[in-house]
């Protein structure tokens, strides 16, 4: 029953999005989105809601905000793929606004995400609960797992030098690219991995040990825009005003995500 009360306000919602749109716009065209790992769980949870609600078929590439690597969103914007919507962290974002790859004033911002840190299903879970005890458990551990996008970016570039462990931890440390770790963890090929909540949540054969600490933990806002070069630009923004709704909320924080109320 909840989970029909929860389609029936998804669709009205989505059908709300749809009337306030240019009745012209054909609602059966499809909508290219690129997206990264942050904001990905919630969004297969909702997204074949507003295709059934619309009409509109949404077909999504899935990448990391940042980094060099084949499938990364900035790597598929640069070899032309067919893009209307991009979902990544807001500073990445606001980079491609900035090249002018993302049209200016249509960021929208969708969820707050933290990053935590898991073992491997029925491992010892490390205290993390202070910086203190942090550093004590990536000192101890014998092989540490981060993304190559910008929970991993933070950590090598800003939180293990603020602690003093960069030259510590260099090599037992991997930086995973092309893979969610989380995977990495779950099969034995790391002790310990970091990425976003929302990203170690959904994997099987991982134990979630908890967030980073404060003094440790650093937010970072997922955000989507349209882009310069999209078929759909009327497409694109009904998805984006139905992601930043309030019938998205619960998908939002099942996957531990925070969301952000409208001002």
């Amino acid at each position: 029953m909840r989970n029909l009360l929860r389609r029936a306000l998804l669709a009205g919602v989505i059908a709300c999005v749809i009337m306030l749109g240019a009745p012209s716009v054909a609602l059966a065209g499809e909508i290219h989105v690129m997206a990264s790992g942050g904001f990905t769980a919630t969004y297969n949870d909702v997204v074949p809601e507003f295709e059934r609600a619309s009409g509109s078929k949404v077909v999504t590439a899935f990448g990391a905000s940042m980094g060099g690597a084949p499938d990364s969103i900035p790597m598929r914007l640069e070899r032309g793929e067919p893009v209307d919507v991009v979902i990544m962290a807001d500073t990445a974002l606001d980079d491609l606004i900035k090249q002018g790859k993302v049209v200016a004033g249509s960021r929208v911002d969708l969820v707050r995400s933290v990053i935590g840190m898991a073992v491997k299903k029925g491992a010892a879970k490390p205290d993390i609960s202070t910086v203190d005890a942090l550093v004590r458990a990536l000192l101890a551990a014998k092989s540490i797992a981060y993304s190559a996008s910008a929970s991993g970016t933070y950590l090598s570039t800003e939180l293990f030098p603020k602690l003093g462990l960069a030259d510590k931890l260099k090599d037992k440390s991997q930086r995973i690219v092309s893979e969610r770790v989380g995977d990495v963890v779950a099969r034995g090929a790391a002790e310990i991995g970091f990425q976003q909540v929302s990203e170690l949540l959904p994997i099987a054969g991982l134990d979630y040990v908890g967030p980073l600490p404060e003094g440790a933990q650093k937010v970072t806002v997922f955000s989507a825009g349209i882009a310069v070069n999209a078929k759909d630009p009327a497409g694109a923004r009904k998805l984006i005003q139905f992601l930043a709704s309030p019938a998205v909320h619960p998908a939002i924080v099942k996957y531990g995500l925070e969301t952000i109320a409208s001002e």
